[in-house]
């Protein structure tokens, strides 16, 4: 009786270890494809990292109500060691671009982290409807909330595998949805760095346009901008060959006339041309040939951005929903009213960007909820901005308090990051970050 006894123990104690043996030599995509919401896991090539995995997460439609079905999200896993913090990109948009070798963010380059980038619902291959027009896709489920609870089943599920701290970022729409995604699920990461993310209340908010009348650069540059524009339009009539030749060559389609897309893209240009901190002193003069000038125009303001639809185009829908947006400013060309093919602006967003066969009306309910949770939360949060760039007229207001940090990048656009800033301010920043990622 005794020696079957220990040679049952043995015989159990072999079998604990063979277990623990196994499980130790079970692979990171091994651990990630046993994950219950993983469908596929797909090796990528990295010179960042020691490991890159596209993985497939099958998420609802609507986290609310599981009867909607599903559909399949795009994950990038980019990994240093699990026992490494983890930086967790907020994408706003589709991330095909982390499918690159030579992807890294700039967080995880910093303190050399694992890397997920998660692509945002309804775009690219990470939409419930593939395949379909605009105007056949069901809009309803994408909205902050969705958008939320999608990061929040990937984190969660991840947190399986990697055991360090996390950290949410996100770049611009990215940077918007960090906000959110923090405020609806503020403990699933230790802390967050949106970058240039705006905070809009209204469909047309209205503070951009004055900020780009009155606030960016100086007078004189401001006045240059404006009449670069006003040579646009008093060169329209010999311009609008070209750019109509070109709208054909590039086969774009829009929802008016080509005229008034490029009554839009002259309206368009100081947006642009500030949000991307293009140098005053390249803007051609008065004496510049026709091509120089179209060529400027289109290096700022090209007609694709008002194009009927594009992979970004999702984004006009959440803008007009929730997420928010700007308008034109036509008062400054009062005087060369008639060079105009539009009246006005009014409705823009609706009229050019968004499908024509239902109504989008805008709900403040996030602007509100982003504000009050930076009042009242003590979670850590550092945000980082460009002062020229258009949509810092709309950056959070800065609750200054010790957990929340403000970096305003001086005379910075929208490419604003840690890297563009002064030398003494990248050491505090990443001073900041060291202290909350290593304490």
């Amino acid at each position: 009786m005794r020696r079957f006894t220990l040679l049952t123990i043995a015989m159990f104690v072999f079998s604990v270890l063979g277990v623990q043996l196994r499980a130790q030599e079970a692979t990171l995509a091994d651990r990630i494809a046993a994950l219950p919401q993983v469908k596929d896991v797909q090796e990528l090539e990295s010179t960042q990292f020691a490991e890159k995995y596209l993985v497939i997460f099958e998420q609802p439609i609507d986290h609310e109500n599981p009867d909607m079905g599903t559909f399949t999200q795009r994950v990038y896993v980019c990994a240093v060691h699990p026992d490494s913090a983890t930086v967790v990109v907020t994408e706003g948009y589709g991330a095909q671009y982390a499918a690159s070798p030579r992807y890294r963010d700039e967080i995880s380059a910093l303190f050399n982290t694992n890397n997920i980038v998660v692509e945002h619902r309804y775009f690219l291959e990470s939409t419930p409807y593939p395949g379909k027009s605009p105007e056949e896709v069901n809009w309803d489920y994408m909205n902050a909330p969705n958008a939320a609870a999608d990061l929040h089943e990937v984190v969660t599920a991840l947190k399986n595998v990697f055991d360090g701290k996390w950290i949410s970022t996100g770049i611009s729409k990215g940077g918007q949805t960090t906000m959110l995604y923090r405020a609806y699920y503020p403990e699933d990461v230790d802390f967050s760095v949106p970058y240039v993310g705006p905070l809009c209340r209204g469909a047309y908010d209205g503070r951009h346009e004055p900020f780009i009348a009155e606030y960016v650069g100086t007078p004189a540059d401001r006045e240059a901008v404006r009449n670069f524009q006003i040579e646009l339009l008093l060169r329209k009539d010999r311009l609008m060959p070209m750019y109509d030749s070109l709208c054909k060559a590039r086969e774009y389609e829009f929802r008016a006339p080509v005229d008034e897309i490029y009554d839009y893209s002259v309206l368009e240009f100081s947006f642009a041309f500030w949000q991307w901190g293009y140098p005053v002193s390249e803007i051609p003069g008065k004496d510049a040939s026709d091509r120089e000038v179209f060529d400027y125009m289109m290096k700022v303001s090209s007609p694709d951005y008002f194009v009927k639809w594009s992979v970004t185009s999702p984004f006009f829908v959440q803008a007009a929903q929730e997420l928010g947006y700007y308008g034109y400013d036509m008062k400054p060309f009062k005087k060369y009213r008639k060079y105009f093919s539009i009246k006005n602006t009014d409705n823009y967003l609706t009229r050019l960007m968004l499908p024509q066969n239902r109504e989008f009306p805008f709900s403040d309910y996030l602007y509100n909820k982003i504000s009050a949770f930076l009042l009242a939360t003590d979670a850590r949060m550092l945000f980082i901005y460009g002062q020229f760039d258009p949509w810092s007229a709309v950056m959070p207001a800065d609750p200054h308090k010790d957990n929340i940090k403000f970096f305003i990048q001086p005379g910075g656009s929208h490419r604003a990051r840690i890297a563009t800033f002064d030398e003494a301010t990248q050491k505090e920043i990443k001073s900041i970050l060291s202290q909350w990622l290593y304490e």
